[in-house]
């Protein structure tokens, strides 16, 4: 029975994709051929909503062939037309899944900094294309070392795709721990936090110094999946109980938000000092979540 279901939601997931993702290439090539202001921001408009569509079918898909409950908390008080930085702890890629169910028409439309290959990927690479998804190199620390270069595209490509949303409704959506969690990356790093990896704070900061005042708040998102890290099989096949999620509406502090990280050692070190204490939070909330 699970695999039956799970082969009617990949049914269903294949079809919205060819179904919504058309009509975005065909708006975004008008948008690319005429890169006049009043057409971009009409563009802009319409393809948040055919990306909304598409996301609500997949949250109907979850509804109606899945029995997984969600619970949310903290979700009170937010704006379809506000500017947002969103940061969340990542263990599976059905976070991603998770963060459009509980967000999708409550926030503007969640946009994730991508690897560059994946632009690649049939379809789906377009389309995040169409809707101005950055596309990054992320480059390991040992590249970077070696060719500092390659850290200068990087913040480069931040500053580029981070000028296009400041003046329009954003939610810029950072895993900060840079890859999903498993038990053998947590002992790795010698993590301090029980149920979390070591924030990374570059990333974050580029977005943050980039967008400036742009940025109206920080959504500081926990996700909790009580009967263990699922993968994406487990939701299409029903094999999720629960997915617990509590959400923090915080301001990002001046101190933080100006802080040229890049150029200042003390700046760098208030921000990690921020970030680590959001993380201390998150894990007690984790803890919290995971018990019940």
């Amino acid at each position: 029975m699970s695999r039956l279901r799970a082969a009617l939601v990949l049914l269903f997931t294949v079809a919205s994709i060819l179904v919504h993702a058309l009509p975005l290439l065909a708006v975004a090539v008008f948008k690319a051929l005429l890169p006049l202001a009043p057409v971009r921001r009409a563009c802009n408009a319409v393809l948040a909503r055919i990306a909304e569509s598409w996301i609500g079918v997949n949250n109907a898909m979850i509804d109606g062939l899945t029995s997984t409950r969600f619970h949310v908390g903290g979700d009170e008080g937010l704006l379809p037309d506000g500017h947002y930085l969103v940061l969340a702890n990542h263990q599976s890629w059905v976070d991603i899944l998770v963060l459009q169910k509980v967000f999708n028409r409550r926030i503007p439309l969640l946009r994730f900094f991508l690897k560059r290959q994946l632009f690649w990927v049939p379809v789906l690479g377009l389309a995040w294309w169409a809707l101005d998804f950055p596309f990054m190199g992320r480059y390991t620390h040992r590249q970077v070392a070696k060719n500092p270069e390659l850290g200068r595209r990087d913040m480069e490509a931040t500053r580029r795709a981070c000028a296009k949303f400041r003046d329009m409704p954003v939610s810029m959506m950072n895993f900060v721990e840079g890859t999903r969690f498993t038990p053998e990356k947590h002992a790795a790093q010698a993590s301090p936090f029980r149920h979390l990896l070591k924030p990374r704070a570059g990333g974050v900061a580029f977005v943050v110094d980039a967008m400036g005042e742009g940025l109206h708040a920080l959504l500081d998102v926990t996700i909790a999946y009580p009967g263990g890290r699922p993968t994406m099989f487990d939701l299409m096949a029903g094999r999720i109980p629960e997915v617990r999620v509590h959400l923090r509406q915080r301001p990002i502090p001046t101190d933080v938000a100006g802080g040229r990280y890049q150029e200042d050692r003390a700046a760098r070190a208030r921000f990690q000092q921020w970030l680590n204490r959001l993380w201390e939070q998150k894990d007690a909330d984790m803890e919290r979540m995971l018990r019940g």
